[in-house]
């Protein structure tokens, strides 16, 4: 039985992600730069220009690059940016098939560890640390899928009852919840980033203010040449 999902906020393209594992990773490569329904979409949409009812790795790693940048392209676009998504989804499917034989449900079904499967997920192509340890949290919280360690090697993103990621997302409340936390998350950032540029800028203005002046050196200078 498919766990039941709601990243896209679409039945059908949600149906997807619940059965297709590769449909999940693909998902969670294009969540970046766009909000989150619109990545969890990407994967049935593609599946349906490409015409069928889930993804497969050999066949989108195979396909000629522009003809399937092209087809990320179509309106409406899958991504922001359809054709460096496009790329970055073509070297995953070549990844996995060079590494799993196309079986994308291999990168987590016999992992031991949380820690060993967060190692595995990091070595995907476009997968970074946050990425890895979101999408192993997600494994855990949303398709049961818990080597022992999970939690922690999930970091923050693997703890019970929050709402910061796509593995917190139930349905369109906690979509809000996990939305306002991430705006949140900006907001911070902004602020601190702010703070650092305004006390650099004193420093700066404080160094230049405590060097003598021209006129000041040309004064000491005549001075000295009297003596």
């Amino acid at each position: 039985m498919s766990p039941e999902i709601h990243l896209a906020q679409q039945p059908e393209a949600d149906e997807l992600l619940g059965r297709s594992p590769l449909a999940a990773l693909v998902g969670m490569l294009l969540d970046q730069q766009v909000p989150m329904e619109w990545a969890f979409s990407g994967p049935y949409t593609i599946a349906s220009r490409m015409g069928h009812d889930d993804l497969d790795a050999r066949e989108i790693a195979a396909r000629d690059p522009e003809a399937f940048a092209a087809l990320l392209s179509e309106k409406p676009a899958v991504h922001r940016y359809p054709g460096s998504m496009a790329g970055r989804i073509q070297q995953l499917c070549r990844f996995l098939v060079e590494e799993y034989d196309g079986d994308a449900e291999a990168v987590w079904r016999d992992a031991a560890t949380g820690r060993e499967l967060l190692d595995r997920l990091q070595a995907l192509p476009g997968f970074g640390e946050q990425k890895a340890r979101i999408f192993l949290a997600l494994l855990g919280k949303r398709y049961g899928v818990r080597p022992e360690g999970w939690r922690e090697a999930a970091g923050p993103y693997g703890e019970a009852n929050c709402y910061r990621s796509a593995a917190d997302i139930t349905g369109p409340e906690s979509l809000a919840k996990v939305r306002a936390h991430k705006q949140e998350m900006k907001a911070a950032a902004k602020a601190a980033k702010s703070t650092k540029s305004t006390k650099s800028t004193k420093s700066t203005k404080s160094t230049k203010d405590a060097r003598p002046s021209k006129s000041a050196k040309s004064a000491k200078s005549a001075e000295t040449n009297r003596n």
